[in-house]
């Protein structure tokens, strides 16, 4: 859950941001105090109620958050919750039909989460929404500059032994490490364990796991030998109080940013955030005016969850993919 000077950052960026890049009649922009006013203007902003649930990832729920706080400010008869079970979690509530969108950090596995979908009639739209970058974060204690991948192999790879960052390198810290990652139902544990150590779930079992992005900072924060992985927002969000690592895999020292993530040069640790509405829940007006919402205001609201864009052709893309037919 994002801290409340977060929420308070947020939504100061989102009144101007959005209201400046506003493409969706169901949404006004106004003075705050009149936020919780019925009368939302604008197409019938106001004439919105019902229920919107969404749940998965916790590196996509910064964003959907944010476009949570600003969506029902304008629209404050619709009631909009966002979970954290991770994305696999997302996904298995989803395919049950207990939620609305389901948040992800990788694409739905065609193998086991599809099939469920297809059983239970389930059809829904894949909608990429921003970037995101896993950032490799420490204890400021322990000062390290850059890995490479195969460095990062050594340490996660499972049956490692690894206990001190010196046991890779010796100019690294001698230093126990305390070591934080994603929970298995988390996406950005599949991707990790498939890029950095070759196989999706390969990974050591000695560290503290948790679906929460929030925990595993704290965690990394709190420990002198901290050092953990999670979406790169999490980090934006913490800077003051973390180390980060640049990642080599093979053409030098690159630091997840902005710019790093957009290009495509932070390797191999970048990838697409997604949120994935069912068919079913796209045919109430309420959930098509928040995903229309969504599409149309990703900048702002990328801007305002630290979260890396979407480019334009991404964000066409994604506006093709809400129209277009379900799977």
């Amino acid at each position: 859950m994002i801290q409340d000077k977060e929420k308070t950052r947020m939504r100061k960026l989102l009144v101007f941001a959005v209201c400046g890049a506003l493409a969706l009649g169901a949404a006004a922009c106004g003075d705050d105090d009149d936020d919780s006013g019925g009368n939302g203007g604008g197409g019938g902003g106001g004439d919105l109620s019902g229920e919107i649930r969404i749940d998965g990832s916790s590196t996509v729920a910064p964003f959907a958050q944010a476009a949570q706080e600003e969506f029902q400010a304008q629209n404050p008869d619709v009631k909009i919750t966002v979970g954290t079970s991770g994305t696999g979690g997302g996904f298995e509530k989803f395919c049950a039909g207990e939620t609305d969108i389901s948040d992800a950090s990788r694409p739905i596995d065609e193998e086991e989460e599809v099939p469920i979908c297809k059983k239970n009639g389930v059809a829904y739209k894949e909608v990429q929404v921003a970037n995101d970058g896993i950032s490799i974060a420490t204890n400021p204690d322990l000062n390290v500059d850059c890995m490479t991948t195969e460095q990062l192999k050594q340490l996660w790879e499972q049956g490692s032994k690894v206990n001190k960052l010196n046991d890779i390198d010796p100019s690294f810290p001698n230093t126990q490490l305390s070591l934080f990652g994603p929970g298995t139902d988390s996406g950005t544990f599949e991707f990790f364990t498939e890029e950095i150590n070759g196989e999706e779930g390969n990974t050591r079992k000695d560290y503290q796991p948790s679906e929460d992005d929030n925990v595993l900072v704290q965690g990394v924060e709190g420990e002198q030998g901290g050092l953990g992985y999670f979406g790169f927002s999490y980090y934006e969000q913490n800077q003051d109080n973390l180390g980060l690592v640049k990642v080599d895999s093979g053409d030098g020292c690159v630091a997840p940013s902005m710019e790093t993530i957009a290009d495509g040069s932070y390797t191999p640790l970048s990838r697409p955030l997604f949120m994935y509405p069912s068919d079913k829940a796209l045919k109430r007006p309420e959930v098509k005016a928040f995903m229309d919402f969504v599409v149309q205001n990703y900048q702002a609201l990328s801007d305002a969850s630290q979260i890396v864009p979407m480019s334009e052709q991404q964000a066409s893309e994604a506006q093709t993919a809400l129209g277009g037919s379900g799977t």
